[in-house]
């Protein structure tokens, strides 16, 4: 039988100490798989699968919280279908969300058009979703798995370097964070794109919106309508909001023009039909003050340096027509997960190097065919916008309405469904 002094005893415990307090520290250091920045639907919807693939995540997001002032609603057939295929569909049965019934176009107080959802036969219809609660109910399920770690009202200041690669990212307090590949999902102002120099490639039309939150009418109780409104040189987007309130989108053409000095329920009821003007002047008082949207909309002709890949927004801000930029956001992530998991799983870098590349092959012609897709609607809407004569004739004249209403399906079917088949087959 072996006994110990106690001097030899306390040595013992000191090295167990010392050894723990080792391991531990270097846990604490340990270089992540992936660093995740921005925390939007592609950075929350990426850092979840991704760790339930057994990668070790970091998502590190600026704000505090998901109750940002703007964020799209409106999940399209492609965007279901991804979250679907990614097995995140039950969280939308346990947060706010509604099915559109119809669309309804209307010029100068007449009906130009209207289209009952869900378009195509059998499908599914365009759901709106409460982001913030999607956002918030997906990191919840992140959270439990021990291999995720949000950093939340941590903004990045600039990407750490060794060589010619991203090697991870500093935040507050000089502190590094490292990882074998950083995802930039922060947006279409990107800091990580600034920092990395990759320019944006900007649409020459770019564009204002004024976006307006004001009391719900008992109009959207029977029927979910989304309302798309011409009056004269006024346009303007209404829908009900999942969460329960009206949401207007007000396209600002005269850029020039002092908008904050605007009676804007007056200026809304002036542009609207009866039942609706009349509910703008009846709930003046809950008309909150405008945001203004400053429409970006582009293209990076390179989404990556080595160690570094970009995804959404922060790729190819998309114009907000048809609620494309998060669905498409949504279609990156699973072209990202098809080509990334493999190779982050065996921590090669000139394996990752080369996957990020070729998740922009496949992404791009998707991105820029919606890109002109969402253009030619919005040329549409100009040339009604600017000219009284045509105008005139498309509400007035039958037989003019149905050119008009062919074209916007035929777009839709697009812009709804993704320009080509994507099937997530990478995940165990």
């Amino acid at each position: 039988m072996v006994t110990f002094c106690y001097p030899t005893l306390k040595i013992l415990q000191q090295l167990l100490i010392t050894i723990t307090h080792h391991s531990y520290s270097s846990l604490l250091t340990q270089k992540s798989q992936v660093i995740v920045v921005g925390a939007g639907p592609a950075g929350v919807t990426l850092a979840l699968l991704l760790a339930k693939q057994g990668i070790t995540v970091k998502l590190v997001e600026a704000s505090r919280t998901f109750r940002r002032t703007f964020r799209g609603e409106g999940l399209m057939p492609s965007g279901l279908n991804a979250l679907e295929q990614m097995n995140f569909s039950p969280i939308l049965d346990r947060i706010p969300h509604r099915p559109l019934d119809a669309w309804k176009f209307l010029i100068n107080g007449r009906l130009l058009f209207q289209v009952k959802e869900p378009i195509e036969p059998g499908g599914k219809p365009c759901t709106l979703v409460s982001q913030p609660a999607l956002l918030e109910a997906l990191v919840k399920e992140a959270i439990a798995l021990p291999n995720f770690e949000l950093l939340q009202g941590t903004p990045v200041q600039e990407l750490v370097w060794e060589g010619e690669r991203v090697s991870g990212v500093r935040v507050g307090g000089d502190r590094r964070l490292t990882a074998d590949l950083v995802i930039g999902t922060d947006g279409r102002n990107s800091l990580l794109r600034q920092k990395a120099n990759l320019p944006l490639e900007q649409q020459s039309k770019n564009f204002d919106i004024l976006w307006f939150k004001l009391a719900d009418s008992p109009q959207f109780e029977a029927e979910n309508v989304f309302y798309s409104v011409v009056q004269g040189q006024h346009a303007f987007g209404l829908f009900r909001s999942s969460e329960g309130n009206l949401q207007v989108g007000w396209a600002l053409r005269d850029k020039t023009s002092d908008w904050k000095q605007v009676n804007w329920a007056e200026q809304l009821a002036s542009a609207s039909p009866l039942w609706l003007a009349n509910h703008f002047r009846t709930h003046a008082d809950t008309l909150e003050h405008p945001v203004l949207l400053s429409v970006v909309v582009g293209h990076c002709p390179r989404w990556s340096v080595p160690g570094l890949l970009l995804l959404g927004d922060a790729a190819h801000p998309m114009s907000p027509i048809r609620a494309q930029g998060i669905n498409m956001a949504l279609r990156d992530v699973i072209v990202a997960a098809n080509h990334l998991i493999s190779p982050l799983r065996q921590r090669e870098q000139a394996a990752i190097d080369g996957a990020i590349a070729q998740v922009q092959e496949e992404r791009s012609p998707e991105i820029l065919r919606v890109q002109q897709l969402q253009a030619e609607e919005a040329t549409q809407a100009d040339k009604l916008g600017n000219s009284a004569l045509l105008r005139w004739g498309v509400s007035h004249t039958p037989l003019l309405k149905y050119p008009v209403r062919w074209s916007w399906l035929k777009r839709q079917r697009q812009l709804r469904q993704g320009i080509a088949p994507i099937q997530l087959d990478n995940v165990k």
